[in-house]
């Protein structure tokens, strides 16, 4: 049996086996402070090059918190990076943006909700221990990726704010992403009372947000859909219902003053292509394929607030674990999920 000496008692006394074993375990418990898991993007392509990782904790710099991660969002977008098969020129853009072969930063994910764990010393807007939610981009050239792990480094002053404190964190993650690119899609209309608005796409997660926020300004809301998804789309505001999946669904097609696209070139159908002609004199298409969105953070925080007066609600269909990345992934790569599809972690 080892003794050790306890100078309190001016004796010896055993040494505990965890005594023993403290040595050994000390420079593990070192690592833990600085380590973490996260999903990395070893290569563009399919869902097995996404893998479970220990890499480096990140170091909040002077204007930026650390937030420790408690959900995120699997998006159309990280889908889209992830595999990379767009045609040969725009693929080349997005690689001349993300990174060629793989991403520059291989840890994806954009969405992030949380709690702040430390803070740099010009930091202001925040405390230890805030519960937060954000969205790693404030302009086209201001973004930053990593939400896919257990911690995040983000600047203050960037759309990150309070959780409202009416929503889970699983649910603060279901807001931003569709929240900030419907309302890039509204920002191009002048909705006034009555108008008669079309959403082709309306189960998905950004379709959910533009019923919400368009019914908000007064719109009379017609929704495209399958017709599984008919309750939730009504259950959001909408006015009107319509399958696209059905026969000769266009014949139920009216005059709109706008038409909002919101799942773009990656899906189409006769009743899509009718409805670009069922415009008023003066009316308008607008996809979420023209133009590069704006996510200014008036606009982000105009979200919390209307989630906070429970006038937008998020919409979740999934929910994984870190670990499930790959299958989550998968999923969405299938095009049919209503509203988010979040990750905990």
């Amino acid at each position: 049996m080892l003794l050790k000496r306890n100078n309190e008692k001016q004796r010896f006394v055993p040494i505990s086996k965890y005594e023993l074993l403290y040595p050994t375990f000390q420079p593990i418990l070192r690592l833990t402070k600085i380590i973490m898991k996260a999903i990395e993007c070893l290569k563009y392509g399919e869902v097995e090059n996404l893998v479970l990782s220990n890499v480096k904790k990140p170091t909040p710099k002077d204007s930026e918190v650390l937030i420790k991660t408690c959900a995120t969002s699997v998006t159309t977008s990280d889908v889209l990076i992830r595999r990379m098969n767009e045609p040969l020129i725009p693929r080349f853009i997005l690689q001349l943006i993300f990174g060629f072969g793989r991403p520059r930063n291989p840890i994806l994910g954009m969405v992030t909700s949380g709690i702040v764990e430390r803070k740099g010393k010009d930091v202001t807007l925040f405390e230890v221990g805030d519960e937060v939610f954000a969205y790693g981009s404030i302009s086209p050239t201001k973004r930053r990726f990593g939400s896919y792990a257990e911690y995040i480094c983000l600047p203050e002053d960037w759309n990150l704010a309070l959780k409202p404190v009416n929503l889970s964190f699983e649910e603060a993650a279901a807001i931003p992403y569709g929240g900030l690119l419907a309302s890039h899609l509204l920002k191009k209309t002048s909705i006034n009372m009555g108008d008669k608005v079309l959403i082709y796409g309306a189960s998905g997660s950004i379709g959910t947000m533009v019923i919400q926020l368009a019914k908000h300004l007064g719109a009379h809301v017609t929704s495209v859909c399958s017709g599984r998804n008919f309750e939730l789309v009504t259950s959001l505001g909408s006015d009107k219902v319509i399958d696209y999946t059905i026969e000769n669904a266009e014949k139920q097609l009216e005059t709109y003053k706008y038409v909002i696209d919101a799942v773009g070139n990656s899906k189409s159908s006769t009743l899509k292509e009718q409805s670009k002609k069922a415009l008023a004199s003066n009316g308008k298409y607008i996809s979420i394929d023209h133009g590069t969105p704006s996510t200014p953070k008036e606009t982000f925080l105009n979200l919390k607030s209307l989630a906070e007066q429970e006038k937008l609600r998020p919409v979740i269909d999934r929910v994984y674990s870190l670990e499930k990345m790959a299958e989550a992934h998968k999923y969405v790569e299938m095009g049919h999920k209503r509203g988010n599809v979040v990750i905990t972690i």
